[in-house]
């Protein structure tokens, strides 16, 4: 089952659909849309650039447009995508809340869990959305960007609860705001001075707002350069020092260096393991 909403003058384009939709990513790939991707009753296989991931039973995954995936095995899943067009996640951000949490947390996978009354809460909601995409009027489009915006705000509380945001309330938004600015800079930036600076503090006062969740700011630099050095290792075929000079290093063994501390191996070694073992292991 898949059902689609297009606004062609906007070209907006929203899916709600069950594990059929997956099927064009059996073979791993850029996901392209804001994704969710909910196990109802059972576990979920799938790989989220290059690691395996088991996705348990009334867990939600989340996934940007530039994350690469594959989906492996699994059943009754309920599915949402969308883009930019449809629901502009930065324009509505002072509605959701959710950038540097939900999205564009500097993190590879960004996992909610639900209860019970979250699972009935949300299951309400989906029954609403397929309601409203049989419903052709005027206000669909308003109806369902309204739709998301409440899927958007209740996965965002959860996973706040679920991880040390809960006991930052009042660093929030800093943190929040550190995490949209180091997803946009990362290629070029990677010193905390420079992002400390972008939001009026120090550095010392940016890392002390850090301390609760147990990961510095440089570690969160760190994490995401990291991290999209494995995409470009895993899913292009660009050398090391291709990929050192993208991400704003001018010594590639600078980025060398780093990727060895994080991961053990060298660049290109990692590239090399790639050829001799499955993916998932990294």
């Amino acid at each position: 089952m898949i059902k689609e909403f297009k606004e062609f003058s906007t070209e907006a384009l929203l899916k709600v659909a069950d594990e059929e939709l997956l099927l064009d990513y059996k073979v791993s790939k850029l996901i392209s849309l804001y994704t969710f991707i909910w196990s109802k009753n059972g576990k979920v296989i799938i790989e989220i650039d290059g690691i395996v991931t088991t996705l348990e039973k009334d867990s939600i995954v989340v996934l940007t447009p530039n994350q690469y995936f594959k989906y492996l095995s699994g059943s009754d899943l309920i599915v949402y995508q969308f883009n930019r067009e449809f629901y502009c996640i930065k324009d509505h951000d002072k509605e959701v809340s959710c950038m540097g949490v939900l999205f564009h947390g500097n993190s590879a996978v960004s996992l909610v869990k639900l209860g019970v009354s979250e699972r009935n809460k949300l299951e309400q909601l989906h029954s609403v959305f397929l309601d409203e995409l049989d419903t052709v009027d005027t206000i669909q489009a308003e109806m369902l960007r309204m739709l998301m915006a409440r899927f958007i705000i209740t996965t965002t509380r959860l996973i706040k609860q679920q991880s040390n945001f809960d006991h930052v309330e009042d660093q929030g938004d800093l943190i929040r705001s550190f995490n949209m600015l180091v997803d946009t800079h990362f290629r070029k930036e990677h010193s905390v001075a420079f992002y400390a600076e972008k939001l009026f503090k120090s550095p010392k006062t940016l890392s002390n707002n850090f301390v609760k969740l147990k990961k510095s700011p440089l570690q969160i630099i760190h994490d995401r350069v990291i991290l999209e050095a494995k995409r470009l290792l895993i899913y292009t075929d660009k050398t090391a020092k291709e990929i050192a000079y993208e991400l704003g290093f001018e010594d590639a063994s600078h980025l060398s260096r780093m990727f060895k501390k994080h991961t053990s191996f060298s660049p290109s070694e990692f590239k090399k393991q790639l050829k001799l073992e499955p993916q998932g292991n990294y």
